[in-house]
């Protein structure tokens, strides 16, 4: 019994000094990690809406009306992008599920209401299959589509204006970035509406 209790006191210490470690390491590394995610972003909306040269995060308030539509779910953050001091468009995270989770990703739309391009950042797709969403031979079928009609996925075919072609083996990751992409213009031309 006494070496039982012990036994329970050692395990004890070792737990709270590891508990002590780990805070410490958290602590210490926090900030250069959301560094690093801050930076990725911003690279990543300069490869989406190429043409401007700066990014504001769109204010809280604003943020919060987008994000209490509904249908607006799976956005994450929005910024304003301006070319030269003028607004030339926004760029969007969305997080639409796919089939391994959420797809995070960043869409470029421009005023005009054109994407312009597509980043796909963190998501679980399978190795192969899904992960070739991040692949130019599909990501790069959505630029020049427009927020006149909703884009749609086809399997076999040539796509038409407003249609992709699916990934084989892989419907579920195409049509939840393809509702990433059409949720990002439907935000676009709301702020650019009002």
């Amino acid at each position: 019994m006494r070496d039982y209790i012990r036994l329970s006191g050692v395990l004890f210490i070792v737990c709270a000094i590891a508990a002590v470690l780990l805070g410490f390491t958290n602590e210490v590394t926090f900030e250069k990690i959301a560094a690093q995610i801050e930076k990725a972003n911003n690279e990543a909306r300069q490869i989406v809406l190429p043409a401007s040269d700066e990014f504001t995060k769109l204010d809280e308030t604003k943020l919060a009306e987008i994000k209490a539509n509904p249908d607006y779910s799976i956005v994450r953050d929005v910024y304003e992008a301006k070319t030269g001091g003028s607004l030339s468009g926004y760029t969007v995270m969305v997080a639409p599920k796919g089939y391994g989770g959420a797809i995070e990703m960043i869409v470029g739309v421009d005023a005009n209401g054109t994407v312009q391009g597509i980043k796909i950042g963190t998501n679980n797709e399978t190795p192969g299959l899904g992960k070739n969403a991040e692949k130019p031979a599909f990501s790069d079928q959505y630029k020049n589509k427009t927020w006149d009609s909703q884009i749609s996925v086809i399997k076999s075919g040539t796509p038409k204006e407003n249609e992709i072609s699916a990934i084989a083996g892989s419907t579920i990751t195409s049509k939840a970035v393809t509702e990433g992409v059409n949720k990002a213009m439907a935000v676009a031309k709301d702020l650019l509406s009002k």
